[in-house]
């Protein structure tokens, strides 16, 4: 069986580590789920620095912009709900209904953040006075 390499994400790119380690199934011990890879030092630091450049751009977007991220997000999440489950199910070993439970989870709390962004959106729509 071949067992299928997961590469970090850094600066934009997916680069393989100096190692990997498997991820094993733990409610089944022979299905390996892939190798992950491990990072070094160097891209530790190369990746914590990526970060660092990237979020003043994330900081100064618009409310409208992280609402439709966030929103996007949660919805494709939700589209996804049993795939996803079925990943958690392996990867953590939990049973199918508590794995799904969970992506359903993930995919609102997306859509929640993202309403929660409503006042910094529309903040005229919630005058008093019903003005």
């Amino acid at each position: 069986m071949t067992v299928n390499p997961f590469p970090n994400y850094i600066a934009g790119t997916w680069v393989a580590g100096n190692d990997a380690a498997p991820n094993i199934n733990p409610s089944d011990l022979n299905d390996t789920i892939g190798d992950y890879a491990q990072a070094n030092t160097n891209q530790t630091v190369e990746a914590i620095e990526a970060a660092t450049v990237a979020f003043p751009k994330w900081r100064e977007t618009s409310p409208l912009v992280r609402f439709e991220a966030l929103d996007r997000i949660g919805s494709e999440i939700l589209a996804r709900v049993e795939e996803l489950g079925d990943m958690l199910a392996r990867e953590e070993g939990k049973t199918l209904s508590e794995a799904n439970a969970e992506a359903h989870r993930a995919g609102h709390l997306f859509k929640f953040f993202a309403v929660s962004l409503e006042d910094a959106i529309l903040p005229h729509c919630h005058s008093h006075g019903g003005n």
